[in-house]
């Protein structure tokens, strides 16, 4: 079947499985309906060959399998899939994040700046009209109070007329549309640079919040949320997996326990982990990005004091970069203001994807579950075997890596996201952490972990049948694609239904036929050295420029009022 036809097959049959769905009461994203549709294929037990085009039957099984998946509102796995769904949705780097809050703003500033290239005034009451949008305009970007609070509008309106009076409209005018939007970016930073001193000062900053206060405040509180529901999957995931391991060794309570489906709950927790400790991550960049701009703030803040300091009239070449400094500090932030808003719904939206473990494992249960067990954290697990290494003179054909004698040991990419690959494919799917220290195996250049040296010495002697193992277990639980990182393996399976959510994250329009693929490895993101990241304008190409602002040391009043004196020469005598 042609690509085309078969992806018209596949929307046709999501759309059917959408509207089954909805029938039953439930209203199902059609992201998640694709994932499911997926997961159903790949399920060896459901009898579907994916080399053949699928018959009328085929699709009436297909649908009928998804609706029932769907709707089974007791499943650890389906919440689990959902869990996965809606990080891909929503989830981004930070980079991505702000070039996407940035890209709103911009296309919320459109029609305010439209108005103002677009502009003919000619007669005076025009050129109020179009001065007054320019100031709105200067608050909306700036972010710094309402343009219809009067206050707010006085101060920024005195800022921009201390340098860009209103006489310079009709040079402003004749300026290309692209030249114009050029100087509203570049007077929008200097009129925010100017009000963010002059609030230094106590001379003004009406409607501004003191962002660093604020973020110094929610940084700890969102972190302290994060941690909190970290150290709770975490603790669930370290019971389910005693009572896993228990079982392991025990074939009458591991088929008492197959209707728990207690694997799956330790499947579920264990993809918040993940999750929860990517969040946590992005918080500690934005933490420390946070520390560093309040320095570089002090410093631009105490640079431009000096500068001012004891003289009437300073030249714009001194104090403009400044502003423009201030400006482009105070919008990063705005922008770690908006990603701990993100990054804290985000956490809080995790939380009703665990809902289904107190449904199955109140604490009665688990009190049962977990007599004459022993409760153990990674941690513990990995100190256990910190000195049991693997004797590379044991192993002719393969390669092992030591954190002593490799670079870069600990930014290597390990498969199964560190989990113990020959522990997950003899134990019916228990996830226990690798060890690196025991001797990291490299394998047709991919990375494998083990808790036990024993673990790795068997899988070592033969590591495509426990590959093999891993494989056909996730064709049955379709969650362990993302959990483990899998995609490379399914990526031959349907690629008529391969989308990539991760583009998709604040767009309303989704593709009817996306499904989950992600490349994220177990490794957290390390922090950047990197400084902060503000936008660089051009300043305006004119000779030698001889401006000066005077008054900007203030007076009596509270309010700063500067006057801009332009001494520059003209063209013709430079």
């Amino acid at each position: 079947m042609p690509p085309t036809q078969a992806e018209s097959v596949i929307k046709n049959i999501i759309r059917e499985i959408g509207q089954e769905c909805a029938a039953h009461g439930e209203i199902v994203p059609e992201t998640l309906v694709a994932f499911m549709v997926k997961a159903v294929v790949l399920d060896p037990s459901n009898g579907f060959n994916t080399d053949r085009t699928l018959t009328k039957s085929d699709v009436q099984k297909l649908v009928k399998l998804c609706v029932n998946r769907l709707l089974d509102s007791k499943n650890p796995s389906l919440d689990t899939i959902k869990m996965q769904v809606y990080f891909d949705m929503n989830y981004t780097s930070r980079e991505e994040f702000l070039e996407e809050h940035h890209r709103v703003i911009e296309s919320r500033l459109s029609s305010v700046s439209r108005e103002i290239t677009d502009s003919r005034a000619c007669v005076r009451e025009e050129l109020e009209s179009l001065y007054r949008k320019i100031v709105s305009y200067v608050l909306l970007r700036s972010g710094l109070g309402s343009p219809t609070d009067i206050k707010i509008v006085r101060e920024a309106t005195a800022a921009l007329q201390s340098v860009f009076p209103q006489t310079e409209l009709g040079t402003f005018l004749t300026l290309s549309k692209k030249d114009k939007e050029r100087q509203l970016k570049e007077l929008t930073m200097i009129v925010t640079g100017i009000r963010l001193f002059n609030r230094d000062c106590g001379k003004g900053g009406e409607g501004i919040d003191d962002l660093p206060a604020i973020l110094q405040e929610a940084i700890p509180a969102t972190t302290q949320h994060v941690d909190s529901q970290l150290e709770a999957v975490q603790d669930q995931a370290y019971r389910y997996t005693a009572i896993l391991e228990k079982a392991a060794k025990n074939p009458l309570m591991s088929q008492e326990l197959q209707p728990y489906m207690l694997r799956e709950a330790l499947y579920n927790v264990r993809q918040c982990e993940i999750f929860l400790q990517v969040i946590l991550s992005d918080i500690i960049t934005c933490a420390q990005e946070v520390e560093m701009m309040i320095k570089q703030l002090e410093a631009q803040l105490e640079q431009l004091k000096l500068t001012v300091k004891s003289k009437t009239a300073i030249p714009t070449s001194q104090v403009f970069p400044i502003f423009i400094a201030l400006s482009n500090l105070w919008t990063s932030f705005q922008d770690e203001t908006v990603l701990i808003s993100i990054l804290s719904n985000l956490t809080t939206h995790l939380e009703p994807f665990l809902g289904a473990h107190d449904l199955f494992f109140p604490e009665k249960v688990m009190q049962v579950l977990l007599d004459g067990v022993t409760v153990k954290t990674d941690v513990c697990r990995i100190k256990e075997h910190i000195e049991d290494k693997v004797n590379v003179a044991d192993f002719k054909k393969v390669e092992w890596l030591f954190p002593e004698t490799t670079a870069n040991f600990d930014k290597l990419l390990i498969q199964y996201r560190g989990f113990c690959a020959y522990t997950f494919a003899t134990t019916d799917g228990l996830l226990l952490p690798g060890n690196p220290s025991i001797g990291i195996l490299k394998y047709k250049d991919k990375y494998y972990t083990f808790n036990t040296r024993d673990a790795a010495y068997s899988f070592a002697e033969n590591p495509e049948n426990y590959i093999d193992i891993i494989r056909e277990k996730a064709k049955k639980n379709a969650e362990l694609i993302q959990l483990l990182e899998l995609h490379q393996q399914f990526e031959t399976f349907i690629q008529y239904s391969q989308a990539n959510l991760r583009r998709k994250v604040t767009h309303s329009v989704q593709t009817d036929h996306s499904h989950m693929r992600r490349e994220n490895y177990s490794q957290v993101y390390p922090s950047k050295d990197v400084g902060t990241q503000s936008m660089r304008e051009g300043s305006s190409r004119v000779p030698r420029p001889q401006i000066y602002i005077a008054g900007l040391r203030g007076g009596q009043t509270k309010t700063t009022y500067g006057v801009k004196v332009n001494l520059t020469r003209a063209v013709d005598e430079t």
